[in-house]
């Protein structure tokens, strides 16, 4: 259970691009909020360590994950719920709804338009306060974050030394 609510946790605004996103926890329960808390928490230190930021490039990191990851968790919302459609029509086989399989291909090409957007939008805002060198290793980061909540999702474990 844990697992799959860090995985759900991790994937949700990870996978947005805020590792340490600031997100309400009005409708959560007390235990899955201090859960998520303690995460961003850890997530925040480690991309400070990391990535060398001082505390004024953290605050901004913050407010800039703030501003943009609603907007890409409502994208992945979006591509995910456009692929469950797209499968579902497939798997009708020839009683597909051919009209509907179109503008379901048409809405995954336009969401993948917005995320290159958003995504350029965001790293325009982070190059006014982290170096070149920060930023790509904030990148990297993401995409470390995004591979093991993809592990934590398929139900794999810790990996052996891992922390």
């Amino acid at each position: 259970m844990m697992r799959r609510l860090l995985a759900a946790f991790v994937l949700s605004g990870l996978v947005a691009g805020s590792a340490i996103a600031q997100r309400p926890t009005a409708a959560r329960s007390p235990d899955r909020a201090a859960l998520e808390q303690q995460f961003r928490e850890r997530a925040a230190k480690l991309a400070q360590k990391k990535l060398g930021l001082t505390d004024a490039q953290l605050a901004q990191l913050e407010q800039s994950n703030a501003r943009f990851g609603p907007q890409l968790n409502q994208l992945i919302q979006q591509e995910r719920e456009t692929r469950r459609q797209l499968r579902q029509e497939m798997s009708s086989g020839d009683k597909a709804n051919q009209q509907h399989v179109s503008e379901l291909l048409d809405a995954s090409i336009n969401l993948q338009k917005q995320r290159i957007s958003i995504v350029e939008a965001e790293q325009k805002d982070l190059a006014r306060f982290l170096t070149p060198t920060q930023r790509a290793g904030y990148i990297a980061l993401q995409a470390q974050f995004r591979r093991r909540a993809q592990e934590l999702a398929r139900g794999k474990g810790p990996r052996p030394g891992a922390r």
